[in-house]
């Protein structure tokens, strides 16, 4: 039977304006849960559903297709069941829908595996996300209500200690499977139902966790990064121009030029170097001037016609795998060394090819805190890398 991935990306948004695609650790929302689904490898095809060019346009970007959803199913009054059934109804070919919620960031690839094998080996029509609380619950006493509020999942005089209660299930809306024929009468759950747990680190909703730094903060400690194991970054290499600098030139009536930088760019690079990674910089044009000025002490190399071939070069010289390399570039002369490094990123003005291209987008601009923000990010990432080792 033909499973198909469905993430519903609604451009309307009444608490954050395109939510979906707003950038969390680097990344657009839906595109964690679209890595996930990608990677997991049991889905005969990959589908967001929205009504928006720019969802529309991440979605592409990340290897998902797109349904363009009716305005009638667009409204704020629309539910999901609504927005499946339209899908549904375009799309004969499948059997099977996961309904995979964009707003679950640090969904991983194993779950929707064995949420495949629940619903295809074991005949399962409908299986759901879930996760355990221990939560003691208590009955609600409205305002002008004379009566006292009554214990709901625990008895007062004898408390639970939290090792000895196994806690309640409760649904996260990570996601939602079903059968069509469940899905045709109105259905996302019922028929041989089985739910999924969630480990509760995994188990991060958007909608939730309102406070989006500690929802950034939880997925770079708890988020699926792709197939291959982080490693310890060693070496950075930067665009001067536009990552480094903000791109422009400025030039006297004597002819001479110059150019504007972030002390907290200089700062970042320092701070790698203290943490014992080696920091490169690399340029199309001679800019050798505007370097012996800012004095960084970083081996360069400028004038370069192959940016990708340099890199090559550095690192096969310092013997690194490409997961030990960074980059962070901003042009389309940047865009094979962005995919080639194991970890890239882009300034928030980069160019839409290097923004493609990237694993990370940061939020300053180009020559205006990008270098130190990547900087940040490499050293959030490194703690992950260690984490794991220690486990």
């Amino acid at each position: 039977p033909h499973l198909a991935a469905l993430v519903l990306a609604r451009g309307g948004s009444k608490g954050i304006p395109l939510k979906n695609i707003k950038l969390l650790a680097g990344v657009p929302l839906i595109g964690w849960v679209l890595r996930a689904a990608i990677d997991a490898g049991v889905f005969h095809s990959i589908w967001v559903s929205t009504d928006h060019d720019e969802i529309e346009k991440v979605a592409k970007q990340f290897g998902a297709q797109v349904h363009r959803r009716s305005p009638e199913v667009s409204q704020d009054s629309s539910t999901s069941l609504e927005a499946i059934t339209e899908f549904l109804n375009h799309h004969q070919e499948v059997d099977i829908v996961g309904n995979i919620q964009a707003t679950s960031p640090c969904l991983h690839p194993s779950d929707l595996i064995k949420v495949a094998d629940l619903i295809q080996k074991e005949g399962f029509d409908s299986v759901f996300s879930v996760v355990r609380r221990h939560q003691f619950r208590w009955s609600e006493v409205k305002k002008g209500e004379n009566k006292m509020t009554e214990p709901q999942n625990l008895n007062p005089a004898k408390r639970y200690r939290r090792q000895d209660w196994p806690g309640e299930l409760y649904e996260n809306g990570s996601f939602y499977f079903a059968k069509r024929h469940l899905i045709e009468k109105g259905y996302l759950q019922g028929g041989k139902m089985a739910y999924y747990e969630m480990r509760a680190e995994h188990s991060v909703d958007i909608d939730i966790d309102i406070d989006w730094p500690i929802a950034e903060q939880r997925v770079l400690s708890f988020g699926y990064f792709g197939k291959e194991p982080l490693k310890e970054v060693k070496l950075l290499v930067c665009s001067i121009d536009g990552c480094l600098t903000n791109g422009r030139i400025y030039v006297t009536e004597d002819h001479k030029e110059m150019v504007s930088y972030d002390y907290r760019d200089i700062v970042g690079v320092d701070l790698l170097k203290k943490r014992g990674i080696q920091v490169r910089l690399i340029s199309d044009r001679d800019c050798s001037k505007t370097l012996s000025a800012m004095q960084l002490g970083c081996v360069a190399k400028v004038n370069v016609t192959n940016k990708l071939q340099v890199l090559k070069d550095w690192q096969e010289d310092m013997d690194l795998s490409w997961k030990e390399v960074a980059y962070l570039g901003n042009e389309e002369s940047d865009v094979e060394c962005l995919k080639q490094a194991g970890m890239s990123g882009v300034p928030a003005d980069a160019c839409a090819a290097a923004q493609k291209a990237a694993g990370y987008i940061c939020k300053s601009r180009g020559g205006c805190g990008a270098v130190r923000e990547f900087a940040e990010h490499i050293f959030l990432l490194l703690e992950k890398v260690n984490s794991a080792r220690k486990q």
